[in-house]
């Protein structure tokens, strides 16, 4: 149909696209001595890690992981002592059914960039009431129980080898870059 907006077509006042991208971020929000924090969500109830899609398809996966975290706990990653790094793994997923209508008709698949994000013990968050009713921090093993996902529990579990990688690099910081 001409003059039809797609999926690919921003819209042309916000230029968001029209149906939401399957590309997103999972950060694991974390302590030095790996405490988890957990959000849970208004809508299931369930909890998870801080997650959210690309709100357009030039913003980068650290850009998305840097929103996603200051929209739905008040972090910001370039804060003293916070430490954002790319784990350098992707999740490619079925999406539950009941979030198809959120996608473009044809897509069926999404797929997740993993990040860390260590904080300082004492840090204060503010929740987004739309998208989480409470949070808690809990030792990374018992927030692997905790998380719905199989992908956000499989990120956390990885959560020692990952902080044991960065520190033997010496790993990059995003939160030393500059992530508009």
């Amino acid at each position: 149909m001409p003059g039809r907006l797609t999926s690919n077509a921003p819209h042309p006042l916000t230029m968001k696209p029209i149906y939401k991208l399957p590309q997103s971020v999972l950060v694991v929000i974390h302590t030095l001595d790996q405490q988890v924090l957990l959000l849970r969500r208004a809508d299931m109830g369930s909890w998870q890690s801080v997650t959210g899609s690309k709100d357009h398809l030039h913003e980068t996966y650290a850009q998305t992981a840097a929103r996603e975290v200051a929209e739905e706990t008040g972090l910001d990653v370039h804060a003293p002592g916070c430490v954002l790094w790319d784990w350098g793994l992707e999740n490619v997923y079925d999406i539950y059914p009941q979030y198809w209508p959120r996608y473009a008709p044809d897509v069926r698949r999404n797929t997740e960039h993993v990040f860390g994000l260590q904080v300082p013990t004492e840090v204060t968050i503010v929740l987004s009431p739309t998208e989480h009713t409470e949070y808690r921090w809990l030792p990374w093993l018992q927030a692997a129980d905790e998380v719905f996902s199989p992908s956000n529990a499989e990120a956390i579990l990885m959560l020692p080898s990952q902080m044991a990688m960065h520190a033997q690099t010496g790993g990059p910081s995003l939160s030393d870059q500059a992530v508009p």
